[in-house]
């Protein structure tokens, strides 16, 4: 008979902690060292992707989906979706526009009105919409999935209302300044999605509101009974979410030069693949916003490469697809170990 190696007491126990490890490593900053590799491919094979130009850009297309993703970042560690934030950046946007635009048949009477007022209508038309949204969540116990839908719906009809179904062009200077605009030679749309990412670590690593909402969503029982009003908690992450929604509204609005009323159609699933592929579970109460800004960078990064490289938009679809079923997939493995 073949003889049994000894094993030294302790070695088992020290090389299950060593898995555990590498599996919290792999949690961590697995999303990180995939965006690192495919970047170092895209450089490969392609000679113009790390140039200025292009980081450059890349960066702006991800401003607007990372300012909706950092919304949905609250919404879904509570244990929700926002299926309207699409639909809510047409409508903020065309309401927003429709200020500050020197078209005499596009515009409201009077205007065009200064560019802070116009901004401001846009942020109170998509926390409204969040509002709303909320309300049903939080008062009346309908789920997430359907009250958004509803909201989807609304917004899309109440933007072709609006607009009569034709997009507001002429926009003025002041306003387009949030789309085009640089300082110190990096794009505004850059550096308010820099800000808002900064501010919404802050709130959720460093206060009690913060707090409340991993609570709210790891396990909402416990946080009645430790006095938390999770009630409260559910409605205002659909109110941030919709605010963001209508800020990323009025950049790609000032971005392109007219809101157009199609505008944002499928950017929910944009969003809620950032925020999955970043790690937040879609059962609630585990995830980073650095983890969506990530995974935010990464869907940017591979729409770029395949952009420069003349693949065609389709298989971008089926690609973004895949990773979200695959974050998916780890994730409820994960939970499973657990």
């Amino acid at each position: 008979m073949e003889a049994k190696q000894a094993v030294a007491p302790g070695t088992e126990g020290r090389g299950a902690g060593l898995k555990r490890r590498l599996a919290v490593y792999g949690q961590k900053y697995g999303i990180l060292v995939a965006l690192v590799l495919v970047c170092l491919v895209l450089a490969v094979v392609n000679e113009y992707f790390l140039t200025a130009r292009n980081i450059t850009n890349v960066l702006r297309q991800t401003s607007i989906n990372g300012i909706l993703a950092v919304g949905m970042t609250f919404v879904i560690l509570t244990r929700g979706i926002d299926l309207s934030v699409g639909s809510v950046v047409a409508l903020a946007g065309i309401v927003a526009a429709s200020l500050a635009t020197t078209s005499s048949t596009a515009g409201v009477a009077g205007g065009p009105y200064p560019a802070l007022l116009a901004i401001a209508a846009g942020l109170s038309v998509g926390m409204a919409c969040g509002a709303v949204s909320g309300i049903v969540v939080s008062r009346f116990a309908v789920p997430a999935f359907v009250a958004t839908l509803g909201m989807l719906s609304a917004a899309r009809g109440l933007t072709l209302l609006y607009g009569g179904g034709r997009p507001v062009p002429e926009l003025t200077p002041g306003f387009r300044v949030i789309g085009t605009g640089e300082v110190a030679g990096i794009p505004v749309l850059v550096i308010i999605f820099a800000v808002v990412f900064l501010i919404a670590w802050w709130v959720l690593s460093a206060t009690r509101f913060g707090r409340h909402v991993y609570a709210a969503g790891g396990n909402p029982h416990a946080a009645v009974v430790s006095g938390i009003n999770v009630r409260r908690i559910r409605f205002l992450v659909y109110v941030i979410s919709g605010g963001l929604a209508g800020l990323a509204g009025m950049m790609l609005a000032a971005r392109t030069g007219s809101a157009l009323p199609q505008a944002g159609i499928a950017y929910e699933l944009d969003a809620i693949a950032a925020v999955v592929i970043g790690g937040t579970s879609l059962a609630g109460g585990v995830g980073r916003v650095t983890g969506t800004l990530i995974g935010a960078l990464l869907i940017s990064v591979v729409n770029n490469g395949l952009d420069l490289m003349g693949v065609e938009s389709y298989y971008q679809q089926v690609i973004k697809g895949v990773l979200i079923v695959a974050a998916v997939m780890l994730d409820q493995a994960r939970h499973r170990r657990e």
